[in-house]
């Protein structure tokens, strides 16, 4: 049935190119009508005069002559329909055309199922002029073509993209009282699936506009195409004719346009969007886990300023809702493209390894390399802060989801290192690999005299690196050693600890001396302060050196030692005016670092201070004051022994003065504390176990507090707040209870809690939320002191990962582990590292090889040095005959050591 028409006009008005010019469409229509009338009246009989006039015998012939060719005739009908409509199916239009001559043949007049069979058989073909002329042969029979016929030639135009021709034929069919409804369907579908977007929107909102309703699955294939095509404005047309329609945008319809605001580089039309959906009161416009990645796709792809803080914001509105809604690999990988575009590596690690977790999360990261490809960026920043574990542990990801490393991500410095060894001190040098550089030759091959060599500048605030930005491999900037790192995180676990012992006293220790406490405070004080950077050494001057000293500088740098004092002080003053005037470092006399002794006994308790961190319940439970301590200020510290501690402060405050410059400006991202805040710190926690005549409690120093028990202790000591205390008065004076708010802040929460404003449940981390349960104990880990073998383990385990995963570590890499192992010293490390730095290709020089070898002899690791010599030879490198009779001569004597084998 056909919908009725908003006014007399149709809504698909015929148009000249359709039918020939032989016959008019007025023509086809009053011809079929006409037929029409004329086949009833050749069906009605004559009625008789009278009942009395019969009809002759002779004229009329009998009934059961007639039903025989009645009979005769259908089933010599069906015989070709079926001939006909096989052929149809098979795309035989020249069999059709043969069926319909054999049945003109036979004495049978051709109908519409006739000509319908032949009109689909050129539709299937694609032939748009053989089905046009076999409906411009129908309609010359004067016969009405079947809704089907129809149908197939709207097909037929839309799989060719012909809109107009197509709305021609439906305006010819509501002419004719055809329900053109899914007419309408088919010809948008077929245009939607021959990649006619343009024209099915022309189609669409013409039928839309004059009254015909769409089904559901024809608005969301419509608004999902016109988004998926970046067309806007159609897909916010179609949205409304459909509400018009009376059917409601869905969370998928607001998905699909937030997909395309999210690419305009606006994100302030995606949050409207995206606020529209989460204020509305239906449930089914709420946003899903896609609403919020859209939106914090647009956030993070913003070319704008730091958007962070938004993106946070909208984090923590997803928090809100996680008992309906969780997040999936992409947000987590929008999540970590976002902190490592604004340099927030701590924020990247934690996102990463929930990322890591969901298999083939990392390919989902890497996103195909578009958008500064995420994955290379994030390992370049663990590189850049020193995480070598963390840069590890992500090379193992990729491994395990199959996903290689881009060559982006190799990116070299302008000491020829990569992210195998540029965070192995000392840092920015290249390293040496045993033969001389011809660096004029190689700086004229990077393009040096023609200027294609640029000098990449850093640009400023926290806008992300670019490593595509040109320049940039030959002034990358400088990374933070795996050294270094590795102190900040000592340092800040040890504040960790210092804070902990503070806010829950002494009693946390156990049953300690006064002694005991003091000694510990004073080892936590010491681990806190020890300079992540150390001052650079600078040499003593030569007019007050003694003459052996002199000598041991000239010693030192391969240089003569002969001659009186005036001439080794001439000689070493050049010495270093040529350093200087070539850049490199002034050379001083080494300092053999004498190791710390480790008292057991205070490791032992100081170990005994648990970190809460990520423990949500016992959170829980101090907020509601809960498992607090009552002895918390025990005297530890006299009147006598104030004086230490001012000293040690001193101590501190002078120790913080000599590190460099850098560091003092560098943050602790872990806890947002510089060099001075934690001086202060140290300081507070000082004062906090002093037990003076000012101190009201006798029990101790007041619990660690939550942010809201603050606030509520700030709001009622504030002189401000009279106004909100008399508006208090006044919503509660009709309550017959005087007491009703408990003055005790633990209590007034309890109160809170019971009167159901409040809920212990509802408090909860990010960890909590999202299921994180690996963070609670990476939080309370303690950190890994570095080492020298540490370091060369690394390397060599990050050198294996790249090359499995497609990476070519440099020469430069190779030298600078080899250097590493030869600083250690650490024989085992040599066989491996060489027989990799072979596999690739490379050769050092002999004097490296030379020094390993020999320096393998002295440790009296003669296998090694076996080992290295055969890897040598293998692949055709030259062992001196010096070195050779030296190894020789060594495993001889081990042999004769060890006396006969004996043979059972």
């Amino acid at each position: 049935m056909a919908l009725p028409l908003p006014s007399t006009t149709s809504r698909f008005p015929l148009s000249p190119p359709l039918f020939s010019t032989r016959t008019s469409r007025l023509t086809i229509v009053s011809a079929i009508t006409s037929e029409k009338k004329s086949r009833r009246k050749k069906k009605q009989k004559p009625q008789p005069d009278s009942d009395d006039e019969q009809p002759s015998s002779s004229s009329t012939p009998s009934y059961q002559s007639i039903s025989a060719l009645s009979a005769a005739e259908k089933g010599l009908r069906f015989a070709f329909m079926e001939e006909l409509m096989e052929r149809a199916r098979n795309r035989d239009s020249a069999g059709v055309a043969d069926a319909i001559y054999d049945m003109v043949a036979a004495g049978l007049s051709p109908g519409p199922r006739t000509f319908h069979g032949l009109v689909v058989s050129h539709s299937l073909n694609g032939d748009i002029e053989g089905a046009m002329r076999s409906f411009r042969r129908e309609l010359s029979a004067g016969l009405q073509p079947l809704h089907e016929t129809f149908v197939a030639l709207i097909r037929l135009f839309g799989s060719k993209g012909y809109a107009t021709r197509g709305m021609e034929v439906l305006a010819a069919m509501e002419k004719l009282k055809y329900d053109i409804r899914m007419a309408w369907h088919i010809l948008v579908e077929e245009l939607i699936s021959n990649n006619y977007l343009k024209e099915a929107n022309v189609v669409f909102l013409k039928g839309a506009q004059g009254g015909i309703r769409a089904t559901d699955e024809l608005y969301d294939r419509m608004i999902e195409e016109d988004c998926k095509a970046g067309d806007h404005s159609n897909a916010l047309t179609i949205s409304y004719e459909m509400e018009a329609a009376g059917r409601m945008a869905t969370t998928f319809h607001y998905n699909c346009l937030l997909s395309v605001q999210a690419t305009c580089g606006t994100p302030e039309v995606a949050l409207a969007t995206f606020e529209n959906m989460e204020y509305s009161g239906f449930d089914s416009m709420k946003p899903d886990t896609e609403s919020y990645n859209w939106v914090i796709e647009a956030y993070t792809r913003a070319e704008t300023y730091d958007r962070v803080q938004d993106v946070v914001e909208l984090v923590g509105m997803m928090l809100e809702h996680h008992k309906r809604l969780q997040p999936n690999a992409r947000t987590y990988a929008l999540l970590v493209e976002c902190y490592t575009k604004y340099s927030l590596v701590n924020e990247a690690m934690r996102h990463f390894r929930a990322l890591k977790r969901i298999p083939g999360g990392i390919n989902v990261l890497y996103n195909e390399g578009n958008f500064g490809d995420p994955l290379s960026l994030y390992l370049r920043s663990l590189c850049l802060e020193g995480r070598i574990p963390e840069l590890l542990e992500a090379l193992e990801a990729m491994s395990n989801d199959g996903q290689p490393i881009a060559p982006r991500a190799m990116i070299v410095n302008r000491k020829y290192r990569t992210l195998v060894s540029s965070w192995i001190e000392p840092l920015q040098e290249e390293a040496d690999p045993g033969f001389e550089i011809d660096y004029i030759a190689r700086y004229i091959e990077e393009g040096g005299l023609t200027g294609e060599r640029k000098r990449w500048v850093p640009r400023r605030g926290k806008e992300p690196l670019n490593p595509d930005a040109l320049g940039f491999e030959y002034s990358c900037p400088m990374e933070t050693s795996f050294k270094q790192r590795c102190l900040e995180e000592s340092r800040t676990y040890y504040l960790k600890i210092l804070k902990t012992l503070r806010n829950e006293g002494p009693s946390i220790l156990g049953d300690v001396s006064n002694t005991d406490i003091i000694r510990v405070v004073e080892r936590l004080r010491k681990l806190i302060t020890v300079p992540i950077r150390k001052a650079v050494r600078q040499p003593k001057a030569a007019s007050k050196m003694l003459v052996s000293e002199l000598r041991e500088e000239l010693e030192g740098q391969g240089l003569p030692t002969d001659g009186n004092r005036t001439v080794l002080y001439q000689r070493v003053q050049k010495a270093r005016r040529i350093n200087r005037s070539r850049g490199r470092p002034l050379w001083v006399p080494p300092i053999e670092e004498k190791e710390e002794e480790v008292d057991e006994y205070l490791e032992e308790l100081i170990s005994r201070i648990k970190l809460q961190d990520g423990n949500t319940e016992f959170w829980r439970s101090r907020f509601m004051g809960e498992g607090t301590n009552g002895n918390t200020e025990k005297e530890i510290e006299t009147e006598d022994e104030d004086d230490d501690i001012k000293a040690l402060n001193n101590e501190d405050d002078d120790a913080t003065e000599e590190e460099d410059e850098d560091t003092e400006e560098k943050e602790v991202e872990e806890d947002d504390l510089d060099t001075e805040a934690e001086a202060e710190i140290v300081e507070e926690a000082d004062e906090s176990q002093m037990v003076g005549k000012e101190k009201d409690d006798v029990g101790g120093g007041p619990p660690q507090e939550m942010i809201g028990l603050q606030l509520l202790k700030d709001w009622d000591e504030s002189p401000s707040s009279k106004k909100s205390s008399k508006k208090l008065s006044r919503v509660y004076e009709n309550d017959d209870d005087e007491d009703w708010f408990p003055e005790d802040t633990i209590e007034a929460f309890k109160e809170l809690s019971n009167r159901g404003y409040f809920k212990p449940s509802d408090m909860y981390t990010i960890a909590d939320a999202w299921g994180w349960t690996w963070e609670k104990e990476l939080k309370c880990r303690k950190p890994e002191k570095w080492s020298q073998e540490w370091e060369i383990d690394l390397s060599i385990k990050i050198m294996h990962k790249v090359i499995e995963l497609g990476g070519t570590p440099t020469i430069g890499d190779c030298a600078m582990i080899v250097r590493a192992a030869i600083r250690a010293p650490l024989a085992s490390a040599f066989p491996v590292i060489l027989q990799t730095t072979h596999s690739l290709g490379y050769v050092l020089g002999s004097p490296l090889y030379d020094e390993v070898i020999s320096l393998c002899l002295d440790l009296g690791e003669s296998d090694a040095a076996v080992a290295v010599v055969a890897d040598m030879e293998t692949n055709g490198i030259k062992v001196t005959d010096e070195i050779l009779d030296r190894v020789l001569s060594t495993k001889r004597g081990d042999q004769s050591t060890r006396g006969p084998e004996i043979e059972l």
